[in-house]
């Protein structure tokens, strides 16, 4: 079985890249590579965000989350969800109207050039964490495949969806999204209804385990996992990209709303994935592997090997999306050139630099992409969200604004990579443990008073 699974891996990344190679020649014009030219309609949009969000972090992530606190791993993916929502309601309309090409350019537009910059280097920064993360999980799922822990093998397929990403930049990440994510929900869906259909019992178990809160999750995670992983479905780079190439203002709103309905029923999913696993495998069974595809090993041939291509799917769709969004904010905001070339470079660059992280990294799909999170939420969420709302009805003191990014991208950092050492001097672990919401919240206040203090300004 795993020669097949090999093979069909195999076939699998070659169709991708063959669709690179196709959209080569139509991808010379910057709209046509970096926003897929602008013309998506609501279906293409609902399957290229979701294509987009079930990655890495949503199935095999989540389904580890799971297996360790129990139902309360539900709460990231509802969560984002819930964000989805909230920017259908609020934002979407807004921020298509706007005609920005990125998340900085939507700063630019709204605030200045500084704050793009800014926002620019936050991102690329972060972000080159979240590729590593799901190149991580690559790493597992070859594994399962071949049974070896061959980092040659994860250099090789990484160079490959580096290569694709770069020849047709969006406009081949939006085709082969469609298909990645009808393998992904099918497999998802057939996965769950085989393990609960011929398991005595095992609805009945999983209904007696649903709890929204517990000993390992508690009020002050909830509230964590609402700003900070609800914030970045909310005003996330990869997510508001998917508003750029929608064709007007109601497709956005409309397909925001629709994959938020639709990533909430796929929550329930993932999640009885790992409640099943949690109620009927052990953690030697489990061994080194991540749930998810220990659940594969375990599965009839046919559903394994499309569960295997669906995470395979699941990787590939956010891995290009995310490269390929960091290049274009690169190239565009940063280094201030709109040219295709140019961008492809920074795919390559980019990817390579992420794949590094990845092979040298330990392997923690979550630490990694919460890590990455952690950092971009409490610096720009609040602070954009308030100069979205703001534009062309109030002027927003420039100086205070990018304040607010900076100390909220600040506490951040701290919490996320200097825990430890704040903790050995002193600092209290319940304060440690909440910098990154704390940092949002001082985002927040700094960006009202930047709103206040620019009115008075004005005046």
């Amino acid at each position: 079985m795993k020669l097949v699974l090999l093979i069909l891996m195999g076939i699998y990344l070659a169709v991708m890249l063959v669709v690179g190679i196709l959209d080569y020649r139509r991808t010379k014009e910057y709209t046509e590579y970096a926003v897929a030219g602008r013309r998506q309609g609501t279906l293409s949009v609902v399957m290229t965000l979701l294509a987009t969000i079930f990655g890495a972090s949503t199935t095999i992530g989540i389904c580890d989350t799971v297996y360790s606190i129990g139902f309360p791993g539900i709460w990231w993916l509802l969560f984002g969800a819930l964000g989805l929502v909230l920017q259908s309601l609020f934002l979407s309309e807004r921020i298509r109207r706007i005609h920005a090409d990125t998340l900085p350019h939507l700063a630019e537009v709204t605030v200045g050039k500084a704050a793009s910059v800014l926002l620019a280097g936050l991102i690329v920064i972060s972000w080159i964490g979240v590729i590593a993360g799901q190149m991580v999980a690559m790493h597992s799922l070859i594994t399962y495949a071949t049974g070896n822990n061959s980092k040659t093998l994860l250099i090789l397929i990484s160079l490959v969806v580096i290569l694709y990403t770069a020849l047709g930049g969006q406009l081949s990440v939006v085709k082969t999204d469609k298909l990645q994510l009808v393998v992904i929900l099918a497999g998802l869906l057939i996965c769950c209804g085989y393990l609960y259909l011929s398991t005595d019992g095992a609805a009945e178990n999983a209904v007696n385990q649903v709890e929204l809160l517990n000993g390992s999750y508690g009020g002050m995670d909830l509230l964590n996992s609402f700003f900070i992983i609800g914030g970045v479905y909310f005003l996330g780079p990869d997510i508001l990209s998917r508003n750029f190439l929608s064709k007007d203002e109601k497709t956005a709103k409309r397909s925001a709303w629709i994959a938020g309905l639709v990533m909430a029923f796929f929550a329930l999913v993932i999640t009885c994935i790992g409640i099943w696993a949690r109620n009927y495998m052990t953690a030697e069974q489990l061994g080194d592997q991540k749930v998810l595809l220990a659940v594969a090993g375990i599965l009839p041939k046919g559903i394994s090997l499309l569960l295997s291509l669906g995470l395979l799917s699941a990787i590939l769709s956010s891995t290009d999306t995310c490269i390929v969004n960091a290049a274009t904010i690169l190239s565009r905001d940063i280094l201030g050139r709109k040219r295709v070339g140019v961008i492809r470079a920074s795919v390559v660059g980019i990817g390579i630099l992420s794949l590094l992280i990845a092979v040298l990294g330990n392997g923690n799909i979550i630490s990694i992409l919460t890590g990455a999170y952690s950092i971009y939420t409490p610096g720009v969420i609040f602070p954009l969200l308030i100069a979205v709302l703001a534009y062309g009805k109030r002027p927003i003191h420039r100086g205070l604004w990018i304040t607010a990014v900076i100390l909220g991208g600040c506490f951040g950092l701290a919490g996320t990579f200097l825990s430890e050492w704040l903790s050995s001097i002193g600092l209290p672990s319940f304060l440690v443990s909440h910098l990154s919401l704390m940092g949002m919240g001082f985002s927040l206040i700094l960006s009202l008073i930047s709103l206040w203090m620019g009115r008075k300004k004005a005046e």
